[in-house]
């Protein structure tokens, strides 16, 4: 097993801990850091052979993960991977919802179909399993969720959908956390920045040139990684944040006080209003 973590040996042993979007990315990072802390990890995606792989991998390290695939956005097969892992665990230490997705476009040019599967994929899918664990075993035995977001205080031009999901989420943190409190659950989120993952490859040539211009834009100078972000999520879970719920952690190098990602196209200077 890895020994690239900051944090101490055995620190989640025997605690179990369910990653949404575990199969690659940020959500693989995830999973590989709480696997090498000793927890038991059960992984979810729509991608099969992503899940096999990373499983794999944990395992052969001497981890003790496992994979059901699922569609976060069906609210049957939600019900069904949560029994799942009480079946194969009897417990659920943690959540982590981390899987999303989007996609570069303007949004005048957004199709509904575009825009309800990013709406679906982040923001209704996070919800669903939320409610699923506590309603199977929250309620009664406690736990804690981390949701994962993009930064988006500045707005998200040419991802408005992504960014009014996760601004959704980040709502729903909120909420959440002050509704499920009586059942002794932290619910918390990060906000990475521009990180740099497998994700990145997914876009357009003519995006990746846009994303190779904002590294001088952020007061650190560069881009974060996977385990930056992976250690954030390990901190809200872990013991030392038992005090904190509700909170949106950003990390993002700075970037969030400095405006948006991009310089925004040419355009006509707006007209201006004026009494005389």
């Amino acid at each position: 097993m890895s020994d690239t973590t900051i944090f101490r040996k055995d620190l989640f042993k025997g605690r179990v801990y369910l990653v949404t979007g575990g199969g690659s990315g940020l959500g693989r990072a995830i999973a590989t850091e709480l696997s090498t802390l000793g927890a038991k990890v059960f992984i979810t995606g729509r991608t099969e052979k992503k899940l096999e792989d990373c499983v794999q991998s944990l395992n052969q390290n001497g981890g003790d993960a496992h994979y059901y695939p699922c569609d976060i956005r069906d609210e049957s097969s939600v019900k069904k991977l949560v029994e799942e892992v009480l079946a194969k665990f009897n417990r659920i230490d943690g959540l982590i919802n981390n899987a999303g997705g989007q996609f570069p476009c303007p949004a005048e040019h957004i199709s509904l179909g575009g825009w309800n599967a990013v709406i679906n994929n982040n923001l209704t899918g996070t919800f669903l399993v939320s409610k699923e664990v506590v309603n199977q075993y929250f309620a009664k035995f406690g736990g804690s969720i981390v949701n994962m977001l993009a930064e988006n205080r500045n707005g998200m031009p040419m991802m408005a959908h992504s960014g009014a999901a996760r601004a959704g989420v980040e709502n729903l943190t909120k909420s959440t956390s002050i509704e499920w409190a009586k059942y002794g659950v932290r619910v918390n989120s990060i906000s990475p920045g521009v990180i740099k993952t497998s994700g990145l490859d997914s876009y357009p040539e003519e995006f990746k040139a846009v994303l190779k211009t904002i590294p001088p834009k952020i007061p650190l100078k560069r881009l974060g990684t996977s385990s930056e972000i992976s250690s954030s999520v390990l901190f809200l879970l872990s013991p030392a944040a038992s005090y904190i719920t509700g909170v949106n952690l950003r990390v993002d190098g700075g970037l969030s006080l400095c405006g948006h990602l991009m310089d925004l196209p040419e355009y006509p200077e707006a007209e201006s209003y004026n009494i005389d």
